[in-house]
């Protein structure tokens, strides 16, 4: 049932349109002035006001400021005598949903007032899902207590508010997209639109086009003009995920748009002014895609204006009860699971090379094959409580074993950069910091060493 405040300085007037109202059902209150009105408002919230336009004292126009002041989501519909349209209209201008000219019969204020009240109900909606979209990828779904977590933390409430691009590095599964709408959300444009693009996940003949659009015939299968994401994006944040994975060529057009806001769509000569918020995001190693002339160094320090590092789960295990707790609070519904000690201590000690992905599929597959309402040790997969599993990074130590005859410095020095790239996924960047060392001095080390660039099993040679 709608609430409805029918606002009139004529008696039978009021009494009309309160009747054919209350016959369609909604409870309806009425005000003989706008004084009166504003009265009403202050006591109780309505659905809809419909006001006559010319009162004494306070008139609707005076009112329908005041309703749109206090309650912006309530929605007026002005009632005018056809001499008086351009207030009419002047109304619609101020905020007024329709109006509707004396005289008028009951068939069209009933349609006028179904049609403000479904508007009004859209609207209520959707500040709602705004609502529920900014809890679910806002800050506090971040989950981590651990120095590496609060440092992120940190980061993302100093740059939120700002328009500086971010790129946020990190392994797959870490949480990258989060970080970036969590960013998103905490900023002035949170009311606009959040886009993200896979660049790996399109093919190279139609990636242009996702990003700046196209024309109508400029290519096979261009039956229409068609808007990019940097123009959709228009005063919200544009994400690029897998930035690293960027043609060479795009790079210089990526590049231009960050640097003088404008964008070409494909096949057209028109340039567009563009105001996206850019956050990138990889799981690549830039700075040696940089040297092997796969990324652009101009546009990675565009894009890096302030650098986030997403930690691996393996560098943060004391995080995994709380991601635990999260996710069995957000998956398990109303009835509570719990997990016991042992259980709890093989999964903060596996290595998760799927991080924190890896962790929340594990949890949601052991919510549907449990047996209780208490997850114990035997009911993880195999591989998490083998005894084989150690825990990885930092916390996990680093010893040598010495042969009878002895161990070189230098063989020393080659197992330690060896390890330190296994831990980082044979990311240089992360390996040199694990090593408190200047990347450049890692990759002179790892030349000296005769150390690949990449895995071994990648054969680079």
């Amino acid at each position: 049932m709608s609430r409805i405040l029918v606002v009139d300085d004529d008696a039978s007037l009021r009494r009309i349109v309160e009747y054919n109202l209350a016959e369609e059902g909604h409870a309806v209150a009425t005000a003989g002035s706008g004084e009166e009105a504003l009265s009403a408002l202050e006591k109780a919230r309505f659905d809809l006001v419909v006001t006559d336009i010319k009162m004494p004292g306070m008139d609707g126009m005076d009112l329908l400021r005041k309703v749109k002041e206090s309650a912006p989501e309530t929605q007026v519909i002005v009632i005018t005598a056809f001499g008086t349209i351009e207030m009419a209209v002047e109304a619609m201008k101020a905020g007024a949903f329709e109006y509707i000219t004396k005289p008028f019969n009951r068939d069209e204020l009933k349609l006028t007032v179904r049609k403000a009240l479904r508007f009004q109900t859209l609207e209520s909606e959707n500040v709602r899902l705004k609502r529920e979209v900014t809890r679910k990828f806002g800050f506090e779904n971040i989950v981590g207590d651990s120095s590496q977590m609060q440092a992120v933390f940190r980061l993302v409430e100093k740059v939120a508010d700002s328009d500086a691009s971010v790129l946020i590095t990190g392994e797959s599964g870490t949480g990258k997209e989060l970080v970036a709408r969590a960013i998103h959300y905490r900023s002035s444009r949170a009311q606009r639109p959040f886009l993200a693009l896979n660049c790996a996940a399109i093919p190279r003949e139609l990636l242009e086009s996702e990003l700046f659009g196209h024309k109508k015939g400029s290519f096979t299968g261009a039956i229409r003009d068609k808007k990019g994401k940097f123009e959709e994006a228009q005063g919200g944040t544009l994400f690029l995920d897998e930035i690293g994975e960027l043609p060479i060529d795009l790079q210089a057009k990526i590049l231009r748009a960050l640097q003088e806001r404008e964008v070409t769509p494909v096949g057209g000569n028109d340039v567009l002014k563009v105001d996206a918020r850019i956050l990138a995001a990889t799981n690549r190693d830039l700075e040696e895609a940089i040297e092997e002339g796969r990324f652009r160094e101009d546009l990675y320090y565009r894009l890096a204006v302030v650098p986030i590092h997403m930690p691996s789960l393996r560098e943060r295990p004391d995080d995994v009860p709380l991601l635990v707790a999260h996710f069995l609070k957000e998956l398990s519904g109303k009835k509570p699971v719990t997990v016991d000690r042992d259980a709890m201590e093989a999964l903060r000690r596996y290595p998760w090379k799927g991080n924190v992905r890896e962790l929340e599929n594990t949890i949601e597959r052991l919510l549907i094959l449990r047996e209780s309402d208490t997850i114990r040790r035997d009911d993880l997969p195999e591989k998490i409580c083998s005894p084989s599993t150690a825990p990885e990074g930092p916390e996990a130590g680093f010893t040598f074993t010495f042969p009878p005859e002895g161990f070189g410095l230098e063989e020393a020095e080659r197992a330690l950069i060896l390890e330190a790239l296994r831990r980082s996924g044979w990311n240089q960047s992360r390996a040199a910091q694990f090593l408190r060392v200047p990347r450049h001095i890692l990759l002179y080390r790892m030349e000296k060493f005769d150390i690949p660039r990449r895995p071994p099993e990648e054969g680079t040679g």
